[in-house]
């Protein structure tokens, strides 16, 4: 589904999703301040944003993914599967690698972390909004190094959905919770959780939750 040209050629419409009222709110303001960009949605939770992203189809969604519900990497699939040319920017607390890597391969176009200042997050939708990709230049040389020379990283061996599964049981959630969230079944989710063991070489969930911290996946 291609995205509709703005109505106003040179305003950038945008979506928030973010479950911190502060920050919702702060960058909103922001963000409407700056010349070109419009915020024209908010929403603080997954579910929420896939429907207002349907009704409003922002040229960007500015996307948290810690958040209640069903988390920002099943939001982000969701809002991709429906919308696969959908420009989406991660905004996260997340300083990982790897993860970026994986964002990229699940359709984010931009990866920025909270700590950036407010020049880099309006640098960030203008270059997303072109359909351009746009990463946090400190990460450049790090994913440089990844790209020319992978490291011994077993989280690459998973598919973008194990991965998916993976976080979420990093972060504490059942199988039968994760099903719930995911919208699969319990026995689907309990097969990509015995394969998950399986290629991360883990024998149960606190050696799981020791790599999503050292890979930066998850805050400790």
């Amino acid at each position: 589904m291609n995205l509709p040209v703005s109505k106003t050629k040179d305003i950038i419409t945008v979506m928030l999703i973010d479950d911190h009222p502060v920050v919702l709110d702060g960058y909103c303001r922001l963000l409407d301040k700056t010349p070109g960009i419009k915020v024209v949605a908010k929403a603080s939770d997954g579910e929420t944003a896939c429907e207002l992203y349907q009704k409003h189809l922002p040229d960007v969604a500015i996307l948290d993914l810690n958040m209640p519900g069903i988390g920002g990497l099943e939001t982000l699939r969701r809002i991709r599967a429906k919308n696969p040319e959908a420009r989406i920017l991660v905004f996260t607390m997340h300083d990982s690698a790897t993860l970026i890597l994986r964002l990229m391969e699940a359709g984010a176009m931009g990866y920025i972390t909270k700590q950036s200042g407010v020049k880099q997050m309006v640098d960030a939708v203008r270059e997303v909004a072109k359909g351009n990709l746009f990463v946090d230049p400190k990460y450049i040389p790090s994913l440089m190094r990844w790209r020319t020379n992978p490291p011994d990283d077993p989280i690459r061996s998973l598919s973008v959905r194990e991965f998916q599964l993976f976080q979420l049981l990093a972060e504490g959630h059942s199988v039968i919770e994760i099903a719930e969230i995911l919208s699969i079944s319990p026995k689907t989710a309990g097969v990509h959780h015995t394969n998950i063991m399986k290629k991360l070489d883990v024998q149960n969930t606190v050696q799981l939750v020791r790599l999503a911290i050292q890979q930066g996946i998850i805050q400790p």
